[in-house]
C-alpha cells in the first residue's frame, strides 16, 4: 500500500473506530464518519459533550481502524487535533465533500473537527485470495509528546 492507496481506501470506507484514553486511564472506542486528505490527514467531527472529545484534550494519541466489511483494514496510531483557522477551513471542504451529512451537524455549535495525523499504517487483507500485512511508515507529526 502506498500513499494514494491508502487515500483511496479510506474513501471508499468512511467509518472508523477511535480508540481513545480517558483521563481514568481506561480505553473507549467511537464509531465515526471521516474524510481523508491527500496529505492523510484522518478528519471526523464530535461534539464536545461526547467521551472522544473530552478523551483527545486529556491525551492526544489515539489509534483507529477503518474498514473490515470486505475483510481488509487499515488500522493505525497518531496524534489528534482540534481543527481551528486555516487547517479547519482546509479540512472541512475536504471533509464536507466526502462526508456531506457533515454540513447538517455542523450546524450544531456543540460541532468540532478533529484531525488525526497517522504515524504509521497497517494494511490486514484476510480475504484467502490475498492474505497479508502491509505497513506503510508516514511522515512524523509535527506535534510531539
Amino acid at each position: 500500500m502506498d500513499h494514494a492507496e491508502l487515500v483511496a481506501f479510506v474513501q471508499r470506507h468512511p467509518t472508523a473506530s477511535i480508540a481513545t484514553v480517558g483521563s481514568d486511564g481506561r480505553p473507549r472506542s467511537a464509531m465515526v464518519e471521516v474524510a481523508i486528505t491527500e496529505a492523510a490527514e484522518i478528519i471526523f467531527d464530535t461534539s464536545v459533550r461526547d467521551r472522544d472529545y473530552q478523551n483527545i484534550l486529556v491525551s492526544p494519541q489515539v489509534a483507529f481502524v477503518i474498514g473490515g466489511d470486505d475483510s481488509v483494514t487499515v488500522q493505525s496510531e497518531g496524534i489528534a487535533d482540534v481543527l481551528t483557522g486555516a487547517d479547519l477551513d482546509r479540512c472541512l471542504r475536504v471533509f464536507f465533500q466526502q462526508c456531506p451529512a457533515g454540513r447538517g451537524r455542523a450546524r450544531d455549535p456543540d460541532i468540532v473537527h478533529i484531525r488525526i495525523r497517522p504515524r504509521w499504517v497497517r494494511l490486514d487483507d484476510h480475504r484467502p485470495e490475498s492474505y497479508g500485512t502491509q505497513e506503510i511508515q508516514l511522515d512524523p507529526p509535527s506535534a510531539s509528546l
